[in-house]
């Protein structure tokens, strides 16, 4: 082992150097305290009269005076000899078993960073495991192993999301080249058959790029959840919600369906483009997955504290354990790649861009089928009624 790693100033040398240094001291200034105890205890002629001798074991005879200096020398040497020793092997012994203390109590943050060192890809599902004293090292391990299954969860989440989006976009781009192969390969095709080639290509294209960019409405929103927005804008969610139905209107025509509105002001701060979006994707589920001659009902308004927009609407019938479901990319009416339009990241986008704003997104199923969403976000301060946010086009959603 180099000689810079054996020295470097990890954590269990300094807690072993200062056990060391707390127990030298403690030592030395008991082995002090028993000094002066003694050299002040060691005074038994301070009795006697002045001029007074006392005669030893060898018949000597001596002053009390300097008898007792020598009696007081001799202990005070004895006991600094003896009590420095005794120091010294207390002081080994300690800063030894105080190593040895520091490791095993630090053996968890040793696992901690080999489990680390290990981690990869294929590696997520290892964990500390921790089965000693519930203590802080304890803790530690467990937020350690928590994390951990957050990350796990992420990464897996992840390959999921690229797997689907990988997939939905395999289909337009599969459909696109299928087409142009089998008329390219027939010498017979026609202009008619051209024209209907054409279509058929331009239809999955503009799939596909319905895709990109729901997929980079989505990550601009998840990138903003949390910081502060890029913009900031007094809006009007009624002005953005009148703009998405009208925006649909000749859909809701073609399929019958009766539009209930009441949109009073819900003025908020944030970025326009987004909020627009998030409207458009609600309403644009609404009518997608609706029925003929099925029902829309819409709300906005605010408290002065927060504002709201509520979109509802008659549809299939939804299990509400199967609502959560509906805000994980490419889920399309709580099922994965159904094959039906849109690329299931509506309701996804809608989420992202209530986490950007400060606000929440709720969904409550319907009896007899159909979804109710609820927007909450913070209101603006004094945002004028009329106030509508700049347009940055229809919403690319869908369940």
């Amino acid at each position: 082992m180099p000689m810079s790693a054996r020295l470097r100033p990890t954590l269990r040398l300094r807690l072993t150097l200062l056990n060391g240094v707390l127990l030298v001291g403690a030592g030395a200034i008991m082995v002090l305290l028993a000094w002066l105890l003694v050299r002040d205890a060691l005074r038994p002629t301070d009795e006697l009269l002045p001029g007074t001798t006392v005669v030893l074991a060898d018949g000597r005879s001596l002053d009390a005076a300097t008898w007792q200096r020598q009696l007081v020398d001799a202990a005070s040497r004895e006991l600094l000899a003896k009590g420095l020793v005794a120091l010294a092997a207390i002081s080994v012994v300690g800063v030894a078993g105080a190593y040895a203390v520091a490791g095993r109590a630090l053996r968890p943050l040793h696992q901690v960073t080999a489990t680390a060192q290990r981690l990869g890809e294929a590696t997520l599902d290892q964990r500390i495991g921790w089965s000693g004293a519930d203590d802080e090292v304890a803790e530690l391990a467990k937020t350690f192993d928590a994390m951990l299954d957050r990350i796990a969860d992420a990464f897996e989440a992840q390959k999921r999301f690229v797997a689907n989006a990988s997939h939905e976009l395999r289909t337009p781009l599969a459909v696109m080249r299928t087409e142009i192969d089998v008329t390219l390969s027939d010498d017979e095709a026609d202009a008619a058959e051209y024209r209907r080639m054409a279509t058929v290509v331009r239809d999955a294209s503009e799939r596909a790029n319905s895709l990109v960019d729901a997929l980079l409405v989505l990550a601009r929103s998840e990138a903003q959840a949390g910081r502060r927005l890029g913009r900031r804008t007094e809006c009007d969610l009624a002005a953005g919600t009148a703009n998405a139905l009208s925006a649909v209107r000749r859909e809701v025509e073609r399929i019958g369906l009766r539009v209930q509105t009441a949109l009073a002001p819900a003025p908020v701060v944030g970025d326009p483009g987004l909020l627009d979006r998030l409207a458009g994707n609600l309403i644009e589920n609404a009518v997608r997955y609706n029925h003929l001659q099925g029902r829309i009902w819409v709300r906005t308004g605010s408290d002065g504290r927060s504002s709201w927009l509520v979109v509802g609407n008659t549809g299939f019938e939804v299990n509400q354990a199967d609502v959560p479901g509906l805000f994980e990319p490419f889920r399309r009416g709580g099922q994965e790649r159904t094959g039906a339009r849109g690329s299931g990241l509506g309701l996804s986008i809608v989420r992202a861009v209530c986490d950007a704003h400060g606000g929440t997104v709720r969904v409550v199923a319907q009896p007899g089928g159909g979804l109710e969403v609820t927007v909450t976000l913070p209101a603006a301060d004094a945002a004028p009624a009329g106030t509508a946010p700049a347009h940055g086009g229809r919403g690319v959603t869908d369940r």
